[in-house]
């Protein structure tokens, strides 16, 4: 389909909108979890526009590397390029600005994370028909490493070894591992809707979904503190979503796949607001 008449909402994607939409939803949700106090507006800005940054770069060096001239990242690459490096700009600047210095302990790792990720989208090509765990593993945690530390480093006299070790972040940081590799394995499978490798993909993916369901519930209900309790309940319903489009994700393209995984990660937002107006 020539991407003039792609329907407007899989812009959202092709412009790389998804992933900077979960990213500061979950930045609210993990402020609200570990109660940070004092918590400007410039660090949802610049979360945003860092994710959108490594997510238009990342779908570069992919088109790149695929060498498909026809898709919307090889038709569009001079102003996407222009994007980014503005997008970086700004989110450079008001890092600088307004935020913290605890901030740069954290942002060190980050851009590790990073490199890592890009490191492994250039030099490490799979064969064909074979997933990138590893990619798929340091993208999850690098996600969610970033999304979590705009959050904890607004918190005094804690580190980063206390946010990787809270359940809080090991919960979010499957469920986005999960999501990348199942997002891989969808968009492949949609392509031969009769591979006989379907069925083992979707145990891939169903395994650690339940495991993820059945910890983030039982944190859920054994945590003394029950302000995060909406949180493990958040998890629990993206686990959930992400097993339902597992078992119908035959039924879309590999485009409309990679959109309902995103909505699979804001649809919590909803059920913690819905948990925080009962308290």
């Amino acid at each position: 389909m020539d991407s003039s008449r792609k329907p407007r909402w899989h812009y959202i994607y092709l412009l790389g909108l998804d992933a900077p939409l979960v990213a500061v939803l979950w930045l609210f949700l993990f402020a609200k979890t570990w109660r940070v106090i004092y918590h400007p507006w410039e660090v949802y800005v610049s979360l945003g526009l860092i994710v959108w940054t490594v997510r238009i770069v990342g779908k570069l060096l992919q088109s790149a590397i695929t060498g498909d001239g026809s898709s919307f990242q090889a038709i569009h690459r001079k102003s996407l390029s222009r994007v980014a490096v503005i997008t970086g700009v700004l989110a450079l600047v008001l890092t600088v600005l307004y935020f913290p210095l605890s901030v740069y302990n954290y942002l060190t790792i980050g851009a590790i994370l990073v490199v890592a990720y890009f490191s492994l989208t250039l030099f490490n090509s799979p064969a064909e028909g074979e997933v990138p765990y590893a990619k798929h593993a340091i993208g999850g945690i690098g996600f969610a490493f970033g999304t979590a530390l705009m959050a904890h480093a607004y918190l005094p006299g804690l580190g980063i070894r206390e946010m990787v070790y809270s359940w809080e972040f090991i919960c979010f940081s499957v469920l986005c591992l999960i999501t990348s590799t199942a997002v891989d394995l969808w968009a492949r499978g949609s392509k031969d809707s009769e591979s006989e490798s379907r069925f083992l993909d979707e145990m891939t993916i169903s395994l650690p979904l339940t495991l993820l369901g059945a910890a983030s519930l039982v944190f859920a209900v054994r945590t003394e503190a029950m302000i995060a309790r909406p949180f493990f309940y958040g998890i629990l319903t993206g686990a959930a979503l992400l097993q339902v489009l597992n078992r119908t994700h035959h039924r879309f393209s590999a485009d409309q796949v990679k959109v309902l995984a995103s909505l699979c990660l804001l649809v919590p937002g909803i059920i913690f607001q819905a948990f925080e107006m009962r308290r």
